[in-house]
């Protein structure tokens, strides 16, 4: 078989970046009162920074914090355009008229609406692009941005049809068929819907519609997500934090699934595997127009590492692990049971108080550093179909006792994940992926969450 064909990358800490930015922001907020007292809305509402929104930051004229960041690790990549690609930070983009902040949310009109702001939007309702000034200071501005698919930094031409069909096709991802006689019927149905789109309206914007109807159907499943996102939605930013989704799928479709990931726009980015004890593993995949990253997650061999095991044909092992279960009880996380979480950045310190008032805990955290924090909370159940329980048993995948214990109380099916990222680190902790095991194997529930509850379902 073919060696894997995927960038690998070691992603590392840049703090000097990092402090260059923060107290470039720290400067821009205290000459915009009104932009700083939305940040610390921000923290206590829904326990997300506003450094974690930052989209780009436009100006005429450099002044001294633009120097400054150009001088740590920010470089020209085209006309007028400055990025620092060794980690996770904003863009500086150099465009006539007032130094101005953009922040990501996930509609202007219902930012704008949030904060009883009344401003001039830029960019045709529904399309891929729009933006509003909402705060201004002397010489400064901060601007909410929404992004469908347009990484640019001028409005695009949209005609009216184009706009009528991305709303066409989002209600097509939203509503469409997920339960099927087979899963190849259901594949091949989902790549159908996937082309479609992708021929009316390119790859980044299809791509950015599917994963909102993703999105909303994990929410139908995820009470944690549900409520988080109303936290988010009072302030005006939605789910503009994002930092990746999950999907689970089984070895005999798992090339089926990457394949309409990459007609959407994603690209292999490097991959983590959990150990041979555990026998599954995660290739990550990035949307660079989106900046969105996706953890594709399954059963792995230790001798499958060095192969390309998101193109390659997966003979069936002898025993499912961790992802095989899981599709199979529930079934594939591209059909009926949907993302199995969605990762959103956070202060991962106040967003877990803030939602232990309200009765929703976590699991331990799987990585604990200063660059990297992830957490999830401990879950949503859903029945399981007794059959496929049945199945499992009968082939040696789960034992009796767990096969009942599954009959009787459902098994998980979807986190939030709590994620907190510092000094500009845009990579995972590889050597930690271990500790997830116990955190999301349906045969690992009972000891871990102390049997069937959680906060779901």
């Amino acid at each position: 078989m073919p060696v894997v064909a995927r960038i690998e990358k070691d992603w590392t800490i840049q703090p000097d970046a990092e402090a260059m930015l923060r107290a470039a922001l720290q400067a821009w907020l205290a000459s915009v009162p009104p932009a700083g007292a939305f940040a610390r809305k921000l923290l206590g509402g829904c326990g997300v920074r506003l450094r974690d929104l930052l989209d780009h930051v436009s100006y005429e004229q450099a002044d001294a914090h633009i120097d400054a960041l150009c001088s740590v690790g920010w470089k020209a990549r085209s006309s007028g355009v400055h990025a620092h690609d060794e980690g996770y930070f904003p863009e500086l983009v150099q465009r006539p008229g007032p130094m101005t902040v953009w922040f990501r949310v996930e509609s202007v009109e219902a930012f704008l609406a949030a904060q009883g702001i009344t401003a001039s939007i830029e960019g045709v309702a529904h399309g891929p692009w729009r933006r509003a000034v909402a705060f201004t200071g002397a010489g400064i501005r901060f601007g909410a941005i929404e992004r469908r698919g347009h990484h640019g930094f001028d409005a695009p031409d949209v005609t009216p049809l184009k706009v009528r069909n991305a709303r066409l096709h989002l209600q097509a991802f939203r509503s469409r068929r997920r339960h099927f006689d087979t899963v190849e019927q259901g594949l091949a149905h989902t790549e159908a819907l996937v082309d479609a789109a992708v021929a009316d309206l390119g790859q980044h914007w299809a791509c950015d519609i599917w994963l909102t109807a993703e999105r909303d159907y994990w929410m139908m499943r995820c009470s944690a997500g549900r409520f988080q996102k109303a936290r988010q939605d009072r302030l005006g930013i939605g789910w503009s934090n994002i930092d990746h989704h999950t999907y689970d799928g089984s070895r005999q479709h798992f090339r089926h699934t990457v394949r309409i990931l990459e007609k959407l726009g994603y690209q292999l980015r490097e991959m983590l595997y959990a150990g041979e004890l555990a026998g599954w593993g995660s290739q990550i995949l990035e949307q660079p127009s989106l900046k969105s990253t996706i953890f594709a997650d399954v059963d792995l061999a230790p001798h499958e590492l060095d192969i390309d095991f998101a193109h390659e044909e997966l003979p069936e092992l002898g025993k499912h692990r961790r992802a095989g279960v899981l599709s199979a009880l529930h079934g594939e996380s591209i059909l009926e049971a949907g993302l199995n979480h969605v990762a959103a950045l956070f202060d991962q310190r106040l967003l877990r108080d803030q939602l232990g008032v309200d009765g929703i805990r976590m699991m331990s955290p799987f990585s604990d550093f200063p660059h990297l924090y992830q957490e999830l909370t401990l879950g949503d159940w859903a029945a399981v179909e007794p059959s496929r329980v049945d199945a499992l048993e009968r082939a040696g995948h789960i034992d009796p006792a767990e096969a009942e214990r599954i009959r009787l109380n459902g098994a998980i099916i979807s986190h939030l994940e709590n994620i907190e990222r510092n000094d500009g680190f845009k990579g995972f902790n590889k050597p930690g992926i271990d500790g997830v095991l116990r955190k999301l194997d349906p045969r690992a529930y009972a000891r871990d969450a102390g049997g069937a509850g959680g906060n779901g379902s």
